[in-house]
């Protein structure tokens, strides 16, 4: 039988120590060390509050707190000695504490457990990495922005099942992924205001007879309020789930963007090419330039995903309140945040310094008939015809033009006056990209001038001027 020191901090029930694959499975340093200052804060606030209660005396306090001021300092300089035995972060400072300052130390987790503790931390830390991914994902916002407003009036083919299907504009593409990272940053956001409530105070699962202020250690915290239930304090992970959902969908987004880079910079395309910095080769075929920051972006999507399955498969079945179960929780959800911040640093490095081919948008805009439906809006508005029956004119020219291998603007007038006799020479105006991109002027749509002005709005809002 190991042993080890794991039992010091709770061995008074148990006559042997753990064995070792028990200490294995048991201890979460590992992970849960990247808590420390989180640990740190919300002991601090906890001791403060128990000397402001009278439940401990100022002189305990005035110990606790220059001993958590050494502890911290040790754990930034690197010289603070973790110890596995100890299993997690908590036990780790509370027992380096008893060495600092002896009696005292023991004080400090008076009308406390290692419930509330536990998930304070977790509270705190995730709070912290919501707002950071949210950073993260403002400054991707700006690298869009920028490549949209140097692309704004850039012709490529808009898509339909991969199919070509109307000419856009690069900036309008571009813009439409700042859109879907604004909604990312909006949800991770909102997280971080769902989970905003303190825990700490909830004890074990049923609250402390101590006349604690929890009020008082929230707003140290800066919480909004404390948790109205304690059983629900310190079983629930519903703000990790949410966080590891939000996460996931945003980086569904990014693996979108990054498939397109893929195709976009594959010889088949030729709409764009990624640097050195951000390409690989191959070991045997001299000539490979492989994107491979964008396909890692593109896999690791699922790994975040996968992490937010693995979270949710372990709370769906636990009873109230506590169980070792939600131990795994930080691991995944520390995963999730550092793989989605990783790929929105690459996602921002790639859109920076892509270089983009204008001339091979164009010409792939051009093709596959993209201004058919600039056609049947020339018959309906010139001609007066029901939208139908403009569908079904232009419909039989792109069929005489497919059999003639050419383009609808290829036509001669009297070959569309074959179809329709009302057609004229004012029809071939609108069957250049440029022109039916320049036509999209609704509200949000392709035009370089709403480019343009959702640009400007953007800068704005991102504070890039």
């Amino acid at each position: 039988m190991n042993q080890g020191k794991g039992q010091t901090m709770w061995g008074g029930r148990f006559a042997a120590t753990p064995s070792e694959i028990m200490e294995e499975i048991n201890a979460s340093l590992d992970i849960d060390r990247r808590m420390a200052a989180e640990d740190i804060a919300g002991s601090r606030a906890h001791a403060d509050m128990l000397a402001e209660m009278g439940i401990i005396s100022e002189a305990d306090n005035e110990a606790i707190q220059g001993g958590l001021d050494t502890v911290l300092a040790e754990l930034r300089d690197g010289t603070f000695p973790f110890r596995r035995a100890l299993e997690d972060i908590h036990m780790n400072v509370e027992a380096r504490l008893k060495e600092l300052i002896g009696e005292p130390a023991g004080r400090l987790h008076t009308a406390r457990s290692r419930n509330d503790q536990v998930i304070t931390d977790f509270r705190l830390w995730t709070r912290s990495a919501l707002d950071g991914a949210g950073s993260l994902l403002a400054g991707l916002q700006a690298a869009l922005v920028t490549r949209a407003d140097e692309n704004a009036g850039t012709i490529m083919p808009g898509f339909t099942h991969l199919q070509t299907a109307q000419p856009v504009t690069l900036g309008h593409h571009l813009l439409a992924y700042v859109e879907m990272a604004s909604r990312d940053r909006s949800r991770l956001a909102d997280c971080a205001v769902r989970l905003n409530e303190s825990p700490l105070g909830a004890a074990a699962l049923a609250g402390t007879g101590f006349p604690i202020d929890r009020d008082m250690t929230a707003e140290a915290l800066g919480f909004a309020r404390p948790m109205a239930n304690s059983l629900d304090a310190v079983a629930s992970r519903d703000f990790a789930l949410e966080a590891l959902a939000d996460l996931s969908i945003a980086a569904t987004h990014l693996s979108r963007l990054a498939e397109e880079i893929v195709l976009w910079t594959s010889p088949q395309f030729g709409f764009a090419a990624l640097t050195d910095a951000w390409s690989t080769g191959s070991s045997i075929m001299p000539q490979k330039r492989n994107p491979d920051a964008a396909e890692l972006v593109r896999a690791k999507a699922s790994l975040i995903t996968a992490n937010y399955s693995a979270l949710q498969g372990a709370i769906k079945a636990l009873p109230l309140a506590y169980a070792k179960d939600l131990q795994d929780d930080k691991r995944l959800t520390f995963e999730a945040f550092d793989t989605f911040n990783l790929c929105v640093r690459a996602m921002t490095g790639m859109i920076e310094t892509i270089r983009f081919k204008p001339d091979a948008m164009r010409a792939a805009a051009a093709k596959g008939f993209s201004t058919a439906t600039d056609l049947a809006d020339w018959l309906v508005r010139e001609l007066g015809l029901p939208f139908r029956e403009a569908h079904h004119v232009t419909g039989t020219l792109v069929a005489k033009a497919e059999a003639k291998s050419c383009d609808l603007a290829e036509l001669s007038l009297a070959e569309m006056q074959e179809v329709h006799a009302g057609i004229t020479q004012s029809v071939f105006d609108v069957l250049t990209v440029e022109a039916s991109a320049s036509s999209r002027t609704s509200y949000g749509a392709t035009s370089p001038v709403r480019v343009a002005e959702q640009v400007a709005q953007w800068k704005q809002r991102l504070r890039l001027e």
